[in-house]
């Protein structure tokens, strides 16, 4: 007799999930008056959302992206790896080494649900631990977590 382990379906982000952690980073941006970019990917690194405020710096939009995928690939916020990729640190050469770059900077935060990785977000336009916070304050409103 064999048995299969059962593992419990978790749900996927969804793009109603996306536009809620948009309106979400949006509200606690204009709260700190910080104009921001937001990228919403899903557990595959594929974009459910994207905004740019109008005032936001260009560069923001990309930088948003960066974190959201480096916190999604290595499942860990973006500011708990700064200093991984420093010339002592673990990853020191790992910014360099892949087809898509990494960004190693305050904003990038993985999403779980039920204690599995469900996608990204990350924030850019402010000073790093502006945008972590953001980040954060749009996830535990949206997510819990």
């Amino acid at each position: 007799m064999t048995t299969s382990a059962t593992a419990t379906p978790v749900l996927p982000l969804t793009t109603d999930d996306a536009d809620a952690l948009v309106a979400a980073v949006r509200r606690a941006a204009d709260e700190q008056g910080v104009r921001i970019a937001v990228t919403v990917l899903d557990a595959g690194g594929h974009l459910l959302a994207f905004r740019r405020d109008d005032r936001a710096v260009l560069i923001a939009g990309e930088t948003s992206t960066r974190k959201a995928f480096t916190a999604l690939q290595l499942d860990a916020p973006t500011a708990d790896l700064v200093d991984a990729v420093r010339p002592d640190g673990l990853f020191h050469t790992l910014p360099t080494a892949l087809d898509r770059p990494l960004l190693f900077i305050a904003g990038g935060v993985p999403l779980h649900r039920d204690g599995r990785l469900v996608g990204a977000v990350g924030v850019g336009g402010g000073a790093p631990d502006q945008d972590h916070g953001i980040a954060l304050t749009a996830i535990k409103e949206v997510l819990g977590g």
